[in-house]
């Protein structure tokens, strides 16, 4: 047992947004947090981190448990750094015990060469000792490899950290804490902002994490492959199911029809007791069985009224003006950030133009501009070039982290205070109509969660009533039941929508084409998100090809010049046949792969919680079996160089 909380209350203006919660997590436990936005998850992490206090409910007292000198990292939304220091200095920050080590053995080496007291040398040798088994001597190597994949390169470890965008600023908090190894890692939507490839990266350094890991997650790919349990925080009460997500709602499923049935049967037999007694209590000759049939209705344990189904938020997006075809030209867009050595081009030369209707993606990896194009479009941003809006348009817009919203005002006057003609029913009703309600409606802006913030943002959207909607990142920090309705509103939609996302759904399902940004280029992808990632698949692997022969060919031509004996060539030859042996392998492997995920995908799967986890089963074989084969073929490459 890592840690372990029972009794957990948390009450908010007089409601109770956590009831009694308990939660043991034990070493190498892999749990999903899942629940409705507002719902309490992010409070109870903190609860957790010791960051607030619970609340005594009733006579319980709130107890949380750790193991001694327990180690925990914690990845917050919005998680803060150190906006002077460089990459390299945060990420040395991970190791600070093990530097200090480092420094005073350097300290007591150079005090060696006058001598060293018996104490002072025995505090070499400990610290030597510790510095050794926690690969101190590695840390460099360790850096470098946790920031190479989550996408940073060599020029970025000296940039200062303030230079970086929101995204890039996640991804460096994220690599802080992997980099210190805590024995529980505590992450709170840890896939939003980054980009596709990281996401990946990620999905598989977590595969092999040692220690326990807590996840707030609302991508369901994410807490499939990682996820061994999933709690759902609902209604302020905890319940844990088994298996990954996807075994988690089928289980859910099951139980809320199961305790349906069991408590309209007990209903049912209440209903039975209460008219025995009315009809039979006053009645001699029945009054003593009648008074039996109340003292079994006053023992029986209650089964509670199953929760409801949470009513859904309702969104429309609708306009009045209907702009001309041509909607928006961009021509000749140059754009530069930074100066000096952190001087970066994001936008060289960018032109194109939209039409009435399109509905474009907008991709990239973190820090390649995609957000800076949304506020290059609306003009808040100094650049050189042109843009063009047709007369007639109107911009609906979505920031990414709500940034126009004034964190001390609160929701409903947020709302009123840019529609004043509105009147107060007609405010409740819009903030009803994306489900922020009671006293939500009266807290401030920056206290309520990302999610709700989102969801007021979109009835603002809404009032906007644009002909052009420019969002960014629109489901970040939404639940799954608001991101279905969200992206239903949006196919509705028969306007003109550019929008940047990381959601795979969302750019699948809505986006016609792509702007793909990289290297202060735009290149325009005309089909859907899964035709693009199936051709740079297919690129991908014809330049993987492309390179593992030429180097196979220098090889070849290095072992001939460079091998005299017998004996040395016809291990060479050995080693070139394995070799192709293993890329056939692979081949076969990455194809058996990719026919594995395709079936993931298709509904009759997905509903079949044994297929589905037979499927996932087989994936990670696959996945185990071309690690192996790609370590050999690295050694043979060694040998044959």
């Amino acid at each position: 047992m890592l840690i372990s909380c029972s009794n957990i209350s948390k009450f908010y203006q007089g409601n109770q947004v956590l009831n009694n919660i308990a939660l043991t997590i034990e070493n190498q436990d892999r749990i999903g947090l899942v629940g409705n936005n507002g719902c309490g998850k992010s409070t109870f992490l903190r609860i957790l981190m010791e960051e607030e206090l619970p609340d005594a409910a009733s006579h319980l007292e709130p107890i949380i448990a750790k193991v001694p000198h327990l180690r925990i990292g914690y990845l917050a939304q919005n998680a803060g750094l150190d906006g002077s220091k460089t990459v390299q200095e945060e990420m040395q920050d991970a190791f600070r015990p093990l530097l200090e080590a480092q420094d005073r053995m350097r300290q007591l080496e150079t005090q060696m060469q006058t001598g060293l007291s018996e104490s002072e040398t025995d505090e070499y040798s400990r610290l030597s000792t510790y510095f050794e088994n926690n690969d101190g001597y590695q840390t460099d190597v360790l850096i470098r490899t946790v920031l190479f994949g989550m996408g940073f390169s060599e020029t970025d470890f000296t940039r200062v950290i303030s230079g970086f965008s929101g995204g890039e600023k996640t991804r460096l908090a994220l690599c802080k804490l992997l980099l210190s190894k805590p024995d529980l890692l505590i992450l709170d939507e840890p896939t939003n902002h980054l980009d596709f490839q990281t996401v990946g990266w990620l999905e598989t350094y977590l595969k092999d994490w040692k220690g326990a890991l807590l996840i707030v997650s609302h991508d369901r790919f994410f807490l499939d492959r990682l996820c061994t349990s999933i709690c759902e925080l609902e209604h302020g009460i905890l319940t844990r199911y088994r298996g990954n997500y996807t075994a988690f709602t089928h289980l859910r499923a099951e139980s809320r029809e199961r305790q349906q049935r069991e408590y309209e049967a007990q209903q049912r037999e209440i209903a039975k007791l209460e008219d025995y007694i009315a009809r039979n209590q006053t009645r001699a000759s029945t009054a003593k069985s009648a008074k039996s049939r109340a003292k079994q209705l006053e023992k029986m344990e209650r089964i509670d009224r199953p929760f409801s189904e949470a009513k859904s938020a309702r969104l429309s997006f609708t306009y009045a003006i209907t702009p001309p075809i041509d909607v928006l030209e961009v021509k000749q867009i140059d754009l530069t950030v930074g100066q000096g050595s952190t001087q970066k081009t994001l936008m060289d030369g960018i032109s194109f133009t939209v039409r009435r209707g399109e509905k474009i993606g907008i991709i990239g990896e973190n820090g390649a501009g995609k957000s800076t194009l949304l506020r290059v479009l609306r003009n808040i941003i100094p650049h050189k070039g042109v843009v063009r809006w047709a007369a007639g348009t109107r911009l609906g817009c979505f920031e990414q982290e709500s940034e126009s919203l004034d964190p001390h005002a609160k929701v409903f006057d947020e709302l009123h205070g840019r529609y004043p003609m509105l009147s107060d029913f007609e405010v409740r009703s819009l903030l009803g109509q994306v489900r922020l309600t009671g006293e939500n409606v009266f807290k401030e802006t920056g206290v309520i969660s990302g999610g709700e913030r989102a969801k007021l943002c979109f009835a603002i959207l809404m009032m906007e009533h644009g002909n052009v909607l420019l969002l960014d990142e629109p489901t970040n920090h939404l639940d799954l039941a608001t991101k279905e309705i969200l992206e239903q509103a949006l196919a509705e939609f028969d306007g003109t929508i550019l929008f940047v996302s990381h959601d795979r759904y969302l750019l699948d399902r809505l986006a016609s084409s792509l702007f793909v940004l990289q290297d202060g280029k735009l290149e325009r992808f005309a089909g859907r998100f899964s035709a693009y990632q199936e051709l740079i698949r297919r690129k991908t692997e014809a330049e993987a090809q492309t390179a593992a022969l030429e180097k196979a060919k220098k090889a070849e031509e290095s072992a001939k010049a460079g091998f005299r004996t017998k004996e040395q060539r016809s291990q060479m030859a050995k080693l070139r046949q394995e070799q192709k042996q293993i890329e056939q392998q692979m081949d076969v492997l990455q194809q058996e792969e990719t026919a594995v995920q395709t079936a993931m995908t298709e509904e009759a799967v997905c509903s079949d919680y044994e297929k589905m986890q037979q499927l996932c089963n087989r994936l990670e074989e696959i996945h185990q079996t071309l690690d192996a084969l790609l370590e050999r073929l690295i050694k043979i490459e060694m040998e044959l160089s």
